[in-house]
Parts: structure tokens; sequence; C-alpha cells
């Protein structure tokens, strides 16, 4: 793979006029505008990121974490434009500088297709099918659709999100540039290749689509003629991936100590791991100008943070090659080297045993399983047999722009999870209890 064709700002959609408007924005800008003020961005705010919402102690939402993870992307993808632009002078007029750009756009939409509840959301949804009353579906769908709903992954339904035309919608979805949707798709591989990992990049749907953009950019196909398509990933997934994995595990820490989950020591030694003892030293006297404890901990986690963005950094440009070859494997922070790699797996084991088992967590998959079962069962019923009385009153709040007059089975299901996965955690729980009868409009 090469740069000059990996970087491209042709929008998916809008081909026919590619090169024919020229502004002060990049198109890579506009990428990140376009999505900032989208309603599907607006709804983050609403969605659970790891802790339960809302409480009296503000934490992440989908919403705020997108943000953060965009501003890491963007501290990524500008670090590594320079260092690549040093490498490659003869790269300058090309879009290469534009990185920083992509990858914060990137950062913004990676979770776009996340249903409310969290990742239990996603895990719902796959269980209600291979597990659930779904069970009873797979003979009326192919095998490819059946992989596609027992493996729904909320990266392949951002990829749908931004690409999909939606009923009254225009062509092209977002209609975001080339390189911007390459770099959002973690996995770009069908679902039939998901195996246990629930992990794939684009459905059924959508294979063309991303197909097209792969030939564009010249992305490497890594499959051969007969077997499900797989390719190598665009270099840029690399860096939207990384930012994703730093604010994950640095923002969890300090949402757990502002919830007492962590203690306040425990919460600074886990930071402190990442420093060198000079740089420490230095860190804890600047700690020391303030009493507040939890600007204490933010300094600490902004501090840890650029190390990782540094490392990082680093690992990219060193195995560039790799990367253009489609050969490199595994995420970049798996490839950072000590005491780093020690202090950021440290961080990962407190977060598993302290964090994400924690009662308050669990409660909230527990609640989010039987909220989107019940709406799915309901849902899919309702599309299936529209004669019913009950199926029109639920079809009534289904947006028009979800087809589900689709003319295949598949195409129902598709926009009830559509309607489903674009729900924030309040709305859903909201028509669950009207639906159960325990709550009622205001008369």
């Amino acid at each position: 793979m090469n740069w000059e064709q990996l970087i491209s700002n042709k929008r998916f959609g809008l081909e026919a006029y590619h090169h024919t408007r020229k502004d002060d924005r990049t198109e890579f800008q506009r990428d990140y505008d376009r999505l900032i003020f989208s309603a599907p961005f607006r709804r983050l705010q609403n969605k659970t990121q790891v802790f339960p919402l809302p409480g009296s102690i503000f934490v992440h939402n989908r919403l705020t974490h997108s943000l953060e993870v965009s501003c890491v992307g963007r501290s990524l993808g500008n670090e590594v434009a320079l260092r690549l632009l040093q490498l490659h002078p003869e790269l300058a007029d090309t879009h290469l500088s534009e990185i920083g750009s992509i990858v914060s756009a990137a950062c913004l939409a990676h979770d776009l297709g996340n249903p409310p509840f969290g990742h239990s959301g996603e895990q719902a949804i796959g269980t209600y099918f291979s597990e659930g009353k779904g069970q009873s579906l797979r003979p009326l769908v192919s095998e490819e659709e059946w992989e596609d709903l027992i493996h729904f992954e909320g990266n392949a339904n951002a990829f749908r999100l931004l690409t999909h035309q939606f009923c009254g919608r225009r062509p092209g979805g977002f209609v975001l540039t080339y390189s911007t949707l390459a770099s959002i798709v973690k996995y770009p591989y069908s679902a039939s290749l998901a195996g246990n990992k629930q992990k794939f990049g684009f459905f059924t749907t959508e294979t063309n689509d991303y197909r097209k953009i792969a030939e564009e950019l010249g992305i490497r196909c890594l499959s051969r003629e007969g077997e499900p398509l797989r390719y190598a990933r665009h270099p840029l997934v690399y860096l939207v991936e990384a930012a994703d994995d730093i604010c994950y595990q640095m923002m969890d820490l300090e949402d757990a100590h502002k919830l007492k989950i962590l203690t306040t020591d425990e919460t600074k030694a886990l930071y402190a791991a990442f420093f060198s003892e000079d740089r420490l030293k230095h860190i804890q006297d600047t700690c020391r100008l303030v009493s507040d404890t939890n600007e204490q901990i933010a300094y600490l986690r902004s501090s840890a943070i650029g190390v990782l963005v540094k490392e990082c950094t680093r690992i990219f440009v060193e195995n560039e090659r790799q990367i253009l070859e489609g050969t490199f494997e595994g995420p970049l922070i798996r490839q950072m080297a000590s005491p780093v790699k020690e202090a950021y797996e440290a961080c990962s084991r407190t977060a598993f045993a302290k964090i994400y088992c924690s009662k308050d967590v669990v409660d909230i998959e527990l609640a989010g399983y039987r909220v989107i079962t019940t709406l799915i069962d309901l849902m899919i019923d309702a599309v299936r047999f529209p004669e019913k009385a009950y199926s029109q009153l639920l079809i009534n709040r289904i947006s028009t722009q979800y087809d589900i007059h689709a003319p295949s089975l598949f195409g129902k299901i598709q926009a009830v999870l559509d309607y489903i996965s674009g729900m924030t955690d309040v709305y859903a729980l909201d028509l669950y209890r009207k639906i159960n009868g325990n709550s009622l409009p205001a008369v």
C-alpha cells in the first residue's frame, strides 16, 4: 500500500463531484464537522460508556468518550504525520499532513453504531439470535445473513450507519471521505470470519461498499478467490484503535476514582508507573502546587496519556513498512516497550478486576439485556406480521427512515436493529416500560 493512494478526499456517494469544490476547510475537516453536528453523534450523550447514567457524579458517556478519543487521535495523527514527512520529504505535496484531521474524524465516528447499554447491548443483540427466541429465524435467512446477526458488532454497524442510504436520505449516507470511512473499520473482514471473537467490519449488505473503498484506496486484499472477503487494515485504523485503547484505560481509572471504586493511593500508583524517576519527581512537584485531589489525578492522567501517545507514535513509525505491507499484527498498544507496557497492563488488570466487574456495571448490563431482547422480540414480530393490531401500534413508533417494509426478512430485521441500536439508554428504557405498562404518558 502507498500513502499517495491511501489518503484520498474523494467522498463516498459523491464520486461524480470529486475535485469540483474548493474552500478554506479541507475535506477531512468537513468530515469532522459533519459528524459533530449529526443527530447520531448527539445521541451518544445518553449512551452508556462503562458506568450507569445518570448519577450524582458525572462520569463518561459515549459522547464525552468519543470527543476525548478524537483529541488523542488528533495528537497521534499529527505526531505520526510530522515523523513520516521527515522520513519521506517527497510526500510533502500529498495529503499526508492531514492524518491528524482524518484520525480525529474517524475517532468521533468509531462508536456511532454501538447500541444502548454499552458493550452488553452488542452481546444482547447477538445472543438473541444465537441463544434466544431469534434462533427460530435461522432457517429463514441465508448463512451469511445469519452470521451477521449472531455476531452483531458495533463497529460494523457504524460503517453501515455512515454509508447506508436510509429511506428518504441521500446516497452515500454521511457522504464522508473514503479515507475517513476506511479508518474506522478495525476488523476489515466479513462476519463469516469472526469466529468466537464477535468481531468483523461490515455486514453482508455493506460488503460491496467496503470493497469499493478498499479498491479505490489500494488496501491490500488478503483473501483468495472463493474465500470470504478479508483485507489488511487501512494504516490509520491503528491510530484510531490506539486512541480508543488509551482513553478507555486512562479515563476509566479516573472515573473509578471519582466513584470511590479505587482509592486515591491506588489510582496515583497506577498512573505513576508510566514515568521515569526524574519525570515522576517533576510531576509530583507540580501536583504539590494544588491541594485538590481530583486535579492531581487529572494531571497524572493527562501526563500518562502523553507518554502513551509518544510510545504509540514511535511504534507506528518504526513499523511503517510492515503496516503498509499489511503484515503488522495486533494493536500498537501491545507492542509497547518497558516500563510503559507493564504500567498499561497493570491498569488493564485493575480495570477488569475492580471496574468492569463492579456491581453497578454488571447491573446496567443485566438491565440492558432484558430491555434490548424484549424490544427486538416484539419489533421483529411486528414487522413480520404487520396485519396484527398490536403490530401496527409498535410499527407506528418506528421512524420512517427505517425500511421495515423491505422485501426480504433479513432487510426487515436489519431495519429493526437499525432502529434499536440508534436508541439512547433513556429512550430504550422508556419504551420498554411503556410496552410493559410500567409507565404511561401524562394525561
